[in-house]
This record gives structure tokens, sequence and C-alpha cells, in this order.
């Protein structure tokens, strides 16, 4: 009403303005790696179907989905963690690392690294090789399949559907983002965040625990060395950063970390199947999660007005 007695006779009236919440979506990290997945995915289908070979195949998307369980699983409590503005090296040790860094005030990085050389020595002198043997029904759980979907991806989508439910609908979802984004003022506000920041590693721990649970049964027996050959501790840091999730904290969600997951199987799965030399497979994921970073960087950037 108010638009139409500002308007003088004859003149039309002014389109609305768009909304704000249509155009963020746009540039929404969370929709623009979920895009980047599926474009990285058409790309690798184009470049492997030029060298004579097939890429979009059932059993090739099957092996994409199943390695992505083992680092979805410890990427999404990574996003706990770094959520809060802190950091996980060492991620099978959460709620030491938690102690450590809300406790003794150290860096994150710094006691997270310590903390991974303490357990890689122990247990390269407590352990020569995979030990133990797990039964043939548990195996079921890193090989069976529900039609085309393994059955591995469904206990990672509950856990990230659990850590979702969490961080966006509950209190201690709130203190994790608020930690992260202000952790002065969150304490001012109330929030006991040293607490929520153990929290945040004792969960992230948790999600190892169910990554572990898979790989044992996909390997049969307990590998201590499984983990730390596939670098699940820096890749999983990479899926939260390619997923938007801000390495300071207080940004960012379980959503597009899964996404980050996706961009980086489907990486692998191309590199495979093209028998891309190793050293030039890690160049090409760098380059990606700096530019993505960079874009990330830039987007959150303010523009200057004009007059």
């Amino acid at each position: 009403m108010t638009g139409d007695l500002l308007t003088a006779p004859g003149e039309k009236s002014a389109a609305p303005a768009p909304r704000p919440g249509r155009r963020l979506r746009l540039t929404d990290p969370v929709t623009g790696v979920w895009l980047a997945a599926l474009a990285v995915t058409l790309l690798g289908w184009a470049v492997v179907a030029a060298q004579g070979g097939q890429f979009l195949t059932t059993t090739n998307v099957v092996a994409i989905l199943q390695n992505s369980v083992a680092l979805g699983l410890v990427a999404v409590g990574q996003s706990m963690v770094i959520l809060t503005g802190s950091l996980a090296l060492s991620v099978a040790v959460g709620l030491a690392n938690g102690l450590i860094v809300a406790g003794l005030k150290v860096n994150a990085f710094i006691a997270t690294l310590g903390t991974a050389f303490i357990l890689r020595g122990w247990i390269e002198d407590q352990y020569t090789g995979p030990a133990g043997q797990v039964t043939a029904g548990f195996q079921r759980l890193g090989y069976d399949r529900i039609g085309p979907v393994p059955v591995s991806v469904f206990l990672l989508l509950a856990v990230a559907g659990a850590a979702w439910f969490l961080t966006r609908r509950t209190r201690l979802g709130h203190h994790l983002y608020a930690t992260g984004g202000d952790e002065h003022a969150a304490r001012l506000s109330g929030v006991r965040t040293r607490r929520t920041v153990v929290v945040a590693h004792v969960l992230c721990s948790l999600c190892v625990g169910a990554a572990a649970l898979f790989l044992a049964a996909r390997l049969g027996a307990g590998a201590p060395w499984a983990g730390t050959e596939a670098r699940y501790d820096l890749e999983s840091i990479a899926a939260v950063v390619l997923g938007g999730t801000a390495l300071a904290g207080g940004r960012g969600g379980v959503a597009g970390t899964l996404g980050g997951v996706l961009v980086l199987a489907v990486l692998d799965s191309v590199f495979n199947q093209l028998a891309v030399d190793p050293f030039f497979k890690n160049v090409v994921r760098g380059v990606v999660i700096i530019a993505a970073v960079a874009l990330y960087a830039r987007r959150r950037t303010p523009r200057r007005r004009t007059a």
C-alpha cells in the first residue's frame, strides 16, 4: 500500500526487490561444494570416456560411495571440532585433546600434533601388523548392499544426520558456533566454552570410532595403521575446508563437509582410472583446496560501495 501511495498516477510500480535469502543461496558454500561435486563427476566421466574407459558404472559408483564412508565419518567429527575454532590432528584421542586444548590452553595444532606423535609411538611399540579377526557377520557392514547402495553409506548418513541435528537444533550446537565465532563473547554470554571444546573433541573421537568399526569390517581384522596410512586426519580437514567451514570456527556445517568428502572421493576415482602419478594427484588436490578457500574468502570480503 505504501508503494502505491508513493507512485504518481499513470506510472507503474517498481518491481519488488529480490529477497536477500534467495541471493545468498546461490553463493552459499554448501550449494557451491555440491555443485562442484557434480561438476567434478561430469568432468571425470568425460575425461575417462575420452581415454576409452567407463566411469559412471555401478561398480565404480559403489566404490566411490564405499571410499567415502571412512573419510566421511572422520570429517563429520572434525567438523564439530573446527566449528569451535579448534583442530584435531590426532582424531582418535578426543578427551585427551580436549583437556589439553581447553584446560592447559595449548594451541590446538600443537596439542593434537603432540598426542599424534605419542599415539604413533605407542602403536609402533605395540603392534607390527593387523591383529585379531572379526566375524563374518560383522564384515557384512563393509561389503553388503541394499540395491546399489552400500550398507555402510547408511551408517555415514545416520551419523551425519545426528551431527547435523546436534549442531543445528540443540543448545550444544549453538554453543559450538558461539565458541568458534567469538569465544570471549560466548563466555560473557554464559557459554561454558572450555566444556564445549572438550565435548566437541569427544564427539569427534566417537565418529572416528564408527570409522574404525567400518574399516575393521572391510579389512576383517584390527589394523592400527589403517587410518594413518590413509591420512584421514589431514584428509578430513581438507574435506571440512572444501565444505565451507571456516578454520577459525563459527561458520560451516556437516552438509558442506559431506560435499567436500564426495569431491575428494570422485577425484581419487578419476585419478585411479587414469593411473595418475601419486605426486601429481597430491598437487591437484592441493590446488583444489587452495582455490576453494580463496573463493570462500573472496565471497566473504565485504565490497566497498562507490558513490
